[in-house]
């Protein structure tokens, strides 16, 4: 599905992972799940492109519901992964401290349950081998992506900050709709944990210094991909907006455009587990 120049969507508002487009190639943020390889292929085949056009895939966290078909791409393909230090072990073996899951609903949480089944999303498989980033770094891929460090749904959890495509994706930072609770309007994503003490984050002297470390770009951003984008742009620009305006909104020079799901924002949106 295209989103905007450059900017490609795979998956709905409950998983998705991105592709950006360019000249040089495509880079991949996050992977979703195993069974959005299908979706991946015919995506592909839709711009005239193929899997060996993907040069690198970058991942926002650790989680499985963002691993989905990476080592499938990595062993078959050898397409690198990237992802933050921190999330490292997590991506390769799956092990991270038990984080209390918090309000559930039976009909969301069962929606989303089903779509990762459908999704093959209980076989996912962990990523042999990762290359490790860290906050700040400016990647040697296709639309040169910036690493922006955020913290907190997970220890390594980062936004990709993508200029060609005017785009941030946050991974899980920020949801639009709880996936297990189904409640609305922007919040953080299930399982979100506050980092411990010592932690670096973006802008720590503010309260949403998590999802706002991406006002540190240097150009206003028109595209926001994260979960929960149900309401089309203006509704989701506008909540966003209202959300973040106390902390960092108010550095961006122009009002946000165009918002688009990346789930989980131009923030682009996270998944939501």
């Amino acid at each position: 599905m295209k989103l905007a120049p450059h900017l490609h969507r795979l998956g709905n508002d409950v998983v998705a992972c991105y592709l950006v487009d360019t000249d040089e190639g495509i880079t991949l943020i996050d992977a979703g799940l195993p069974g959005h390889w299908r979706d991946l292929r015919r995506e592909l085949r839709s711009l005239g492109r193929s899997v060996d056009d993907i040069r690198g895939l970058v991942l926002t966290h650790g989680d499985s519901d963002h691993l989905g078909f990476a080592e499938r791409l990595r062993s078959e393909h050898g397409v690198p992964v990237f992802v933050h230090a921190a999330d490292a072990v997590r991506a390769r073996t799956g092990q991270k401290p038990k984080v209390a899951v918090g309000p559930v609903r039976l009909g969301p949480a069962l929606g989303f349950l089903g779509y990762s089944i459908r999704k093959n999303g209980l076989r996912t498989r962990h990523v042999g081998e990762v290359t490790e980033i860290g906050d700040g770094d400016v990647l040697d891929l296709p639309g040169s992506p910036v690493i922006v460090g955020m913290p907190g749904h997970s220890p390594g959890s980062v936004a990709v900050h993508v200029p060609l495509a005017d785009a941030v994706f946050v991974g899980d930072a920020l949801t639009t709709r709880h996936v297990l609770t189904g409640r609305e309007g922007p919040q953080p994503a299930p399982l979100h944990r506050r980092p411990g003490p010592g932690t670096r984050l973006p802008r720590p002297d503010r309260p949403a210094a998590g999802v706002l470390g991406a006002s540190r770009t240097r150009r206003p951003l028109a595209h926001l991909t994260g979960p929960g984008q149900r309401d089309g742009p203006r509704g989701w620009r506008r909540r966003v907006t209202e959300h973040c305006r106390p902390a960092a909104a108010w550095r961006l020079r122009r009002p946000l455009g165009v918002l688009r799901r990346g789930l989980p924002p131009t923030f682009a949106q996270p998944t939501n587990g």
